[in-house]
């Protein structure tokens, strides 16, 4: 189905981008990476939402939906960075990785019907993804003391909310409006929350010279990779593609082991199959 089709795109897409997210982060100041992120995906969308997008089909609901879909969005990436910042990935990624089941019951809140089976195949993908991320590894050498892993806890699971509340407000959004016009409110919306926290903190753009070309382009995926799942809202079972689009985590694993050399154990790999079978099972039931 085409929704199912879409997230998966959109996973693939944030994988590379967590792959390079990966490689830049150690030691960069969170602030300025975030904003700049936003604001370069906002550049890549303009164009096409100021020439193709209907603006006359939006409404007030619409633009307000879809600020507060940029506003969730700002939470996500804010607290999905702070998270990593204070315990390793095999803390944070299970929970966050967690949204799709938020996600389904907001789509049940929505009046959507959401069958049983439905359930079972979105526990397998958060049960792979739990796997491939619980296995990853010992990363005491990373510096991340025990004692921060329950704040970092917290920071993950509000991520993983907002994540699904992004998914789900801008795909409601999306269904009252066009498409392209919503997409755009919602990151110029993100990039005035993160611009505000920019200010607050005093932050500076410093931390990023060399790398804000690399950091541009990951800008420009994430825009792709959220418009993608923001697009399906018009879709049967939109929810759909914010379910498999929280295969990233474990696409960024497959992803280094390819390029890095990080090799997967053999339950790391019966997690990444665990996922794919969830996957498929949402495709049946679609």
């Amino acid at each position: 189905m085409l929704a199912l089709s879409l997230g998966l795109t959109a996973a693939l897409i944030w994988a590379v981008h967590d792959l390079l997210a990966r490689k830049l982060s150690q030691g960069a100041a969170i602030v300025p990476m975030v904003l700049l992120v936003l604001a370069s995906g906002s550049l890549v969308l303009l164009a096409p939402a100021l020439i193709l997008g209907t603006w006359a089909e939006l409404s007030i609901r619409a633009v307000l939906l879809s600020c507060t879909a940029g506003l969730a969005f700002a939470v996500a990436i804010g607290t999905l960075y702070r998270a990593f910042s204070m315990a390793p990935a095999r803390i944070v990624s299970p929970i966050i990785g967690a949204y799709p089941m938020i996600s389904l019951a907001l789509a049940v809140a929505q009046g959507r019907a959401v069958t049983p089976a439905d359930w079972l195949a979105v526990a397998a993908v958060v049960a792979g993804i739990a796997m491939v991320s619980l296995t990853a590894g010992d990363d005491a050498a990373a510096g991340h003391a025990p004692m921060w892993h329950l704040p970092a806890m917290g920071w993950s699971f509000l991520s993983a909310c907002a994540f699904a509340g992004t998914f789900a407000i801008g795909q409601e959004a999306a269904r009252q409006a066009s498409e392209l016009p919503t997409i755009l409110i919602t990151r110029l919306t993100a990039v005035l929350v993160m611009g505000g926290l920019f200010v607050w903190t005093r932050s500076s753009l410093s931390s990023l010279h060399g790398q804000w070309r690399i950091v541009a382009l990951m800008g420009a995926m994430d825009a792709v990779a959220l418009s993608l799942v923001t697009a399906s809202g018009g879709l049967p079972q939109a929810e759909y593609a914010a379910v498999s689009a929280s295969l990233f985590g474990v696409g960024t694993i497959l992803l280094a082991a390819y390029f890095l050399n990080e090799k997967l154990r053999p339950l790391q790999w019966a997690g990444v199959i665990t996922v794919f079978g969830g996957i498929a099972a949402l495709s049946l039931q679609g």
